[in-house]
């Protein structure tokens, strides 16, 4: 519950800056895929594939760390935290690619609706062209969260220390977005890839789904800027995605949990 109230808060928030992202590295070019008109074409399949998918992410992550479960002081502790979050974006992301290939489509064709691109998605390629991407996906968002999750927990803990109380769930969405910002620079070009894939005409070169072959046509074309297209809405977007998500995360979760405890 926690997990889908985080997912629906930041995906809906935070969706004008995804558009402009998405528009800035599709092929066709930032103005050609709509510029700054119908900044919120998609967003049905976002509102729709945000609670599921975070819920999903974190009953895994959770569940994870648990099984996985070491003493606080160990060495161990990133290890674990990596394991999880990789595990949790490997089940999310069964949820949100489907919702991630409509959402882009809509994002760079304004003009049509978000069943019409559903439906002919189904109609010309089947189930497999809900999944187009996934393996991309899967590639850039576990490097992501092996930056972002064990940062996060980390500093977490070192300002816990510092003050020698556990962080409230502002501290905590202040760690989230310096993690997310920092997870996101280092990661745009394998969103830049898979935004190409997903973008992709069936039966084309980077449909396919090969994330070397993408940005080998990306570096070709556009160089290093074109690897790094979106950097700026994309760590604006992650970092106050960061503190939106993880903070309401741990807002909602601690809620839930007093709420728990106050049941007869």
């Amino acid at each position: 519950m926690a997990g889908g109230v985080a997912g629906v808060c930041v995906d809906l928030i935070l969706f004008p800056l995804d558009t402009i992202k998405t528009r800035l590295q599709s092929p066709q070019g930032f103005n050609k895929a709509g510029g700054f008109r119908g900044i919120y074409a998609g967003v049905p399949s976002a509102a729709i594939g945000s609670f599921p998918n975070a819920a999903a992410f974190f009953i895994t992550y959770e569940y994870v760390k648990w099984f996985l479960h070491t003493d606080s002081s160990s060495y161990l502790m990133p290890v674990k935290h990596m394991l999880a979050a990789s595990a949790g974006e490997v089940v999310a992301c069964l949820i949100r690619v489907p919702s991630e290939v409509v959402k882009q489509r809509a994002q760079v064709s304004a003009s049509s609706g978000t069943f019409h691109i559903f439906s002919n998605i189904l109609c010309q390629e089947g189930i497999q062209g809900l999944y187009r991407g996934y393996k991309s996906t899967v590639l850039r968002e576990i490097p992501f969260s092996l930056v972002q999750f064990p940062l996060w927990e980390s500093l977490k803990a070192l300002w816990s220390w510092r003050q020698d109380h556990v962080v409230d769930s502002w501290q905590s969405a202040v760690c989230g977005a310096f993690a997310g910002g920092f997870a996101a620079a280092v990661t745009t070009p394998l969103d830049v890839a898979k935004t190409r894939i997903m973008l992709a005409k069936a039966g084309s070169s980077p449909a396919s789904g090969n994330v070397l072959s993408a940005l080998h046509g990306v570096w070709r074309t556009r160089g290093l800027s074109g690897l790094f297209a979106g950097v700026f809405p994309r760590m604006a977007a992650i970092s106050l995605g960061g503190f939106i998500f993880l903070g309401a995360y741990d807002q909602t979760r601690s809620f839930l949990l007093e709420l728990g405890r106050e049941s007869p």
